[in-house]
């Protein structure tokens, strides 16, 4: 009888012992795949983040190259502007001079 009761204790425990193994593994599974899960969603939210900055260096690009066209243009305008300046001067400068 005692021997009955020793074989049903060991049977008992490598069952338990299995059971166990299988709770453990599916666990980590679970662990695994949510883990998994997280890392996919911080993925995608930096991913997301980059393609919005490089939106915003696009744009501030396209500025920059409007910038530049109205400095070209201005300083195209300020050139005319001395042109016309320094002959404004030279008259200015011959009616002095018929003046004295």
């Amino acid at each position: 009888m005692s021997l009955e009761v020793g074989i049903l204790l060991s049977i008992a425990s490598v069952v338990i012992g299995i059971l166990g193994y299988q709770l453990n593994k599916q666990k980590q599974q679970a662990e695994s795949h949510k883990a998994v899960k997280n890392d996919a969603t911080r993925e995608a939210v930096i991913e997301t983040k980059l393609d919005n900055i490089s939106n915003g260096v696009d744009s501030i690009r396209i500025d920059l190259r409007a910038n530049e066209r109205q400095i070209g243009e201005l300083n195209g305008r300020i050139i005319r502007v001395e042109e016309s300046t320094k002959q404004a001067h030279k008259r200015i400068d011959n009616l002095r001079g018929g003046e004295k």
